[in-house]
């Protein structure tokens, strides 16, 4: 994806941003899938994959055609995997009103002991589901269906009336009915009939154990830990770590696979590879089992007096699309398991009511765990649940992962920021730009150029002088209205010499801090980010384009990207705006600083201190003046004590009057600059002028 803004943090304008890239990609996606459907496996699929356009806030979504038939095709799809059956009941008569066309055969099966005839229960529409099972069976699951959250209480062991038959009865409510998925249990299994739960959880625990033991501070160390487990609980021959960018490609993070097998790790995928709506569905159901993708599906014929179609989302049954079997064919993998990493983000707009209430959590899919086998595999029920909760152990570790490494980055940040205020205070604005640290350490980029007062000052990888003055010219004559520009594709955005500028610069944000002078940063292309890892490479290799493969794909990937940078991440447009802001103000307070100096000289001058009234008058008049101050201020006293702390300080510093006031000078400072300060105090207390050591 790319896009074009203005500078701007607010958690509103990230999610807007991000809900019309699912509005782009989810189009893209229901092409690749017409396309797709319309040729078979012989589309091209290279360019399907790619996103033309920025990606434009609070666009509506597109209602043509394709894009509505392919979003009610995933959701009310009427075909299942065989490897159980689907009866979906009306919630207060608990009679059919919808059966998979294979129901039939697996619930009614004869015993070796045949009944009589008249005793076969008769499956069909209008059948009262009790019928079919034993007493017990009929039971338990009538008590099930009056429970609330009947999800809860996942498996119900239920023996068939004819054959005695074991199933678990997987139960899940939708708008209007109950459905009921039915999965034979294997004559090698020990049936569940404690709190299916519970019993899951046991089976995790070793899992579990391992994960909560490891120490903080290596996202890597944690992914290489889960799919080792993931791979020794569930026995497929290939487990990936799969990551989703902020872009929404993905990237295969970590990997184990059994001998012989090639390895993907490292390797990036388009957007396209995980479709938009394959992930809400994820968002719904956690776990997500392929059996056999060359097995013949089950129709699910429906009552014809329903007036509504009936949605197969959260069935563990529900078949995947042609598209998917096409993909998994391609890469020899016959049977998959896929588990959700969803995580939780903070709502930073406030939608609790009021200010005491805790924000609200949002949740987002940062990524799969995906188990490949290249026979067909079936994995029970009560093992795909512990599957369940040890990917929510694993999403509560990605979370403290991610918000240790925000941390530190806004740590770093914060350093940085400081250091070039400091050099600002010095030589506003040529020291962030000719001394260390400067502005290129503030944000991840490849380059960085200052424009001030018609002179250009270049650092690391950027465009030339004349093509920077060019990109100037384009935002003041397309982006007058706005304060700066973030972009991961100069293309995109429509500066009209983009592609001259090669793969070297790609992505820029841009912030402007006069009307004149101006801030650039630039990013090359996302694929010379791209590290293959393990995976194979051989550049004569002639993959063919036109088939989904993983090798194919990744470089379908490159190809979207070549042009374009990685994104920039918010905490990124948030420390380049608040240094925009400083300069901004440090501009205007150069003009003014040296006013406001004689004007607080003349005010002590111009006062008589005649006792203590006159003495109280001056100090007062002095606090005024500092605070009201346009230029950060701050006092200390003979023993180095904080005792004044304007409100210019507490901005660019971040602590408070409160935090400040009483603290030795030198605490608040960092450890490589406590020499210099320390001197320049002490001169300062005797009483020496500070300019004649700057």
């Amino acid at each position: 994806m790319s896009g074009s803004r203005p500078t701007q943090s607010s958690e509103g304008s990230r999610r807007s941003r991000h809900s019309a890239r699912i509005i782009a990609q989810t189009t893209v996606d229901a092409k690749l899938h017409a396309d797709f459907e319309e040729s078979g496996s012989s589309f091209d699929y290279s360019t399907s994959v790619r996103v033309t356009g920025p990606v434009v806030e609070n666009q509506p979504p597109r209602s043509d055609k394709v894009t509505t038939t392919y979003l009610h095709h995933i959701q009310k799809g009427k075909l299942i995997q065989p490897f159980g059956c689907l009866l979906a009941l009306d919630e207060k008569t608990f009679k059919v009103i919808a059966y998979s066309e294979n129901a039939s055969e697996l619930l009614t099966m004869a015993s070796h002991a045949v009944p009589s005839v008249g005793e076969h229960p008769v499956l069909g529409i209008g059948t009262d589901i009790r019928s079919l099972f034993t007493a017990p069976s009929a039971s338990a699951l009538q008590k099930a269906l009056g429970f609330g959250d009947v999800s809860l209480l996942n498996p119900i062991l239920v023996h068939c009336r004819t054959s005695a038959k074991p199933f678990y009865a997987i139960i899940h409510r939708v708008t209007g009915s109950i459905i009921i998925d039915f999965e034979p249990v294997k004559p090698y299994e020990v049936p569940m009939t404690a709190a299916g739960a519970l019993q899951s959880y046991k089976l995790a625990a070793k899992a579990i154990t391992r994960l909560q033991s490891l120490p903080s501070g290596s996202m890597e160390r944690l992914c290489d830990t889960m799919v080792q487990e993931v791979f020794e609980l569930t026995g497929y021959d290939r487990v990936m770590a799969y990551k989703f960018h902020e872009d929404d490609h993905g990237e295969v993070v970590s990997e184990v696979t059994k001998p012989g097998l090639e390895p993907y790790l490292g390797l990036h995928y388009p957007a396209t590879d995980i479709p938009q709506a394959a992930r809400f569905l994820f968002m719904k159901n956690k776990v997500r089992m392929i059996v056999d993708c060359n097995a013949k599906h089950a129709r699910v014929l429906q009552d014809e007096k329903l007036s509504f179609d009936l949605t197969l989302c959260g069935s563990t049954l529900r078949a995947p699309h042609s598209c998917h079997l096409q993909y998994m064919a391609n890469m020899d993998s016959i049977a998959s398991l896929v588990m959700a990493v969803v995580v939780n983000e903070e709502d930073g707009e406030g939608d609790a009511p009021d200010a005491t209430t805790q924000p609200q959590k949002r949740k987002r899919l940062w990524g799969l765990v995906v188990c490949h086998n290249t026979t067909p595999r079936f994995v029970p029920f009560p093992l795909r649940y512990a599957c369940e909760f040890l990917a929510q152990v694993f999403a509560i570790h990605v979370n403290k992962e991610v918000e240790l490494d925000n941390q530190m980055v806004e740590k770093n940040i914060l350093r940085t920021q400081t250091l070039l205020c400091d050099m600002l205070m010095r030589d506003a604005p040529l020291g962030i730009v000719s001394q260390s640290p400067n502005i290129m350490d503030l944000v991840k980029c490849d380059g960085a150029a200052l424009l001030y007062k018609d002179k250009i000052w270049k650092l690391g990888t950027t465009p030339s002088e004349f093509h920077l003055q060019e990109i100037a010219s384009w935002l003041c004559e397309y982006h007058m209205d706005s304060t700066g520009l973030s972009t991961d594709s100069l293309h995109d955005a429509g500066f009209p010499r983009a592609l001259s500028l090669g793969d070297s610069v790609c992505g820029m944000a841009a912030v402007r801090i006069s009307s004149k002078d101006m801030i650039f940063w630039f990013r090359s292309h996302t694929a010379g980010e791209v590290r293959w890892g393990g995976a194979k490479h051989d550049p004569d290799d002639r993959d063919d384009a036109r088939r989904m493969h993983p090798r194919s794909s990744f470089k379908a990937f490159l190809e979207v990207v070549k042009t374009r940078s990685l994104p920039w991440k918010d905490y990124e447009m948030d420390a380049i705006h608040s240094l925009q802001l400083i300069l901004r103000n440090a501009f205007k307070d150069s003009e003014t600083t040296d006013v406001n100096t004689k004007v607080i000289y003349s005010k002590l001058n111009d006062l008589k201190i005649d006792g203590i009234q006159e003495l109280e008058a001056v100090t007062s008049e002095m606090v005024r003046l500092i605070e009201t101050a346009t230029v950060p201020i701050l006092a200390v006293d003979s023993d180095g004590l904080v005792n004044g702390w304007n409100t210019k300080i507490a901005e660019l510093t971040g602590l408070s009057v409160d935090e400040a006031i009483g603290k030795h000078f030198l605490t608040l400072v960092e450890d490589s600059s406590v020499e210099i300060v320390k001197r320049m105090l002490e001169n300062a207390l005797e009483g020496n002028s500070l300019t004649k050591l700057c």
